[in-house]
């Protein structure tokens, strides 16, 4: 018996309902330590840029129909500031600590990071 074919497909798009850009990295944090009730959260970092982005669900029909037959996933919002070098942790005055996914190795990431550059 033969194994399953493997295939690897990108998406073809990403639609971003609202961006929020921070002026500093720290506001971000804030941001997002709030935005998850003060529970610890990850920041995500590509190309310059730090944000955090919160998925429509695809548990709807439309959403589902949209990532399997267009390979179209949609954000309902995002967050970001401008974070030239990449540190692993974030730490505010306030301390709230937050960590840092290197995720320059994914295209996608990295064509949402350079796009969020072009909008500051």
């Amino acid at each position: 018996m033969d194994g399953p074919t493997i295939r690897g497909e990108s998406f073809k798009e990403v639609v971003i309902m609202e961006r929020t850009h921070f002026k500093t990295v720290d506001d971000l944090a804030r941001f997002a330590n709030i935005a998850v009730g003060g529970k610890t959260t990850g920041l995500y970092w590509a190309s310059g840029v730090l944000f955090i982005y919160y998925p429509l669900p695809t548990s709807t029909e439309i959403a589902a129909k949209a990532l399997i037959e267009e390979k179209k996933v949609y954000w309902a919002f995002i967050s970001y500031a401008l974070m030239p070098q990449y540190k692993p942790i974030i730490e505010t005055k306030e301390r709230i600590v937050v960590p840092v996914l290197d995720m320059s190795t994914s295209k996608l990431f990295t064509e949402v990071a350079k796009w969020l550059k072009e909008q500051v």
